[in-house]
């Protein structure tokens, strides 16, 4: 839309057919937020008749959707229903549990570390450090980590410190002692600026001098999968079916006089799954809940699943990783003496 001449051409069945298999955007895509060139946007939903907007993408997405909204008030062409589908590996999209595209990589993530795993098979006491893609994200090293047992896995949303990674050394070092002389330790990208993966590789290098020696990888772009798995493509169709019928809803309840108008907050939505349902939720609410600097959600459902894989990986950890609740005492009533003799 931002280039010259516009790219904005009818898309029939034809042209979409086969697409459920394909990875990759075959839509195109583009990091350049609306912000700057919000005018000529405008001029061209003018000029196409545009009465509705999908979009679909990551966290820049998202902050596409919100300067749009904010350009309501200056832009009557952006007072249409407008949606967003989470789509990216990071899996960093306030308002959604899962993104399209979360479910491709983390395979892509688990088969190569298992193979990697595999090449050490025949030789003894190694480690391998292996980093992951995600931004600030640490989905993709946290539930790759659990999936492919991992020892260890840094990120950015639970700090570390040196005494963290000699811990980890250590615990290392008594594992070699074990049948399984293996280990595997995943670093998210951004987890922190200082402690790099050349870093973690030198120290554990030189930590384990005698013990183990270790091996480091950078999975880089292979983790964003070839096709789409089963979970992605049933994902996809599901959500993007149920955000048609919202925007043809939303189209009906907001035709008037002969031309669309929505300028509420609800027509302006993002379309995530929390927990097992699919809801639809004004990007403006979502605003306080993400971090932008970092680009992540301010909470995150993943977190409380950190615990199990050190309990996996056997350290000697508290294994109380339940939420507290408080019993109450159950009261039960019993019939009164008369109530029983009526019954009887």
């Amino acid at each position: 839309m931002l280039s010259s001449p516009p790219q904005i051409r009818e898309i029939k069945w034809a042209d979409v057919g086969g697409w459920t298999g394909q990875g990759g955007s075959l839509l195109g895509t583009k990091r350049t937020l609306p912000a700057k060139h919000v005018e000529k946007i405008a001029e061209q939903m003018r000029m196409n008749n545009i009465n509705a907007l999908l979009i679909v993408g990551g966290f820049e997405a998202f902050e596409s959707l919100l300067q749009l909204y904010e350009a309501r008030t200056t832009y009557e062409e952006f007072c249409i229903p407008m949606c967003m589908l989470p789509a990216t590996i990071s899996n960093n999209v306030p308002g959604t549990d899962l993104s399209i595209g979360a479910d491709t990589a983390l395979n892509a993530i688990v088969e190569t570390c298992d193979r990697i795993k595999q090449s050490a098979s025949g030789t003894k006491r190694r480690v391998f450090i292996i980093e992951t893609m995600g931004g600030y994200c640490g989905y993709l090293a946290s539930v790759g980590g659990l999936a492919a047992g991992a020892d260890a896995a840094y990120i950015y949303e639970e700090p570390f410190d040196i005494k963290d990674l000699q811990a980890n050394v250590e615990h290392l070092t008594e594992k070699m002692k074990t049948s399984i002389q293996r280990g595997l330790v995943l670093r998210n990208e951004n987890c922190n600026e200082n402690y790099t993966t050349d870093f973690i590789y030198q120290l554990y290098s030189e930590e384990g001098k005698g013990v183990f020696d270790s091996r480091k990888n950078v999975l880089g772009h292979m983790q964003q999968g070839g096709a789409p798995s089963p979970f992605d493509r049933n994902f996809g169709t599901k959500i993007s079916a149920k955000a048609m019928q919202w925007v043809t809803k939303k189209l009906t309840e907001t035709f008037r006089h002969g031309r669309v108008f929505a300028n509420t907050e609800d027509s302006c939505c993002l379309l995530g799954m929390r927990r097992r349902a699919l809801v639809f939720q004004p990007v403006v609410q979502l605003k306080d809940e993400t971090d932008f600097v970092h680009r992540i959600p301010k909470e995150q459902w993943w977190l409380k699943l950190r615990p199990l894989m050190k309990i996996l990986a056997k350290y000697k950890t508290s294994y109380d990783v339940s939420d507290s609740g408080q019993l109450e005492h159950v009261i039960r009533n019993r019939p009164k003496e008369s109530d029983a003799s009526v019954a009887m």
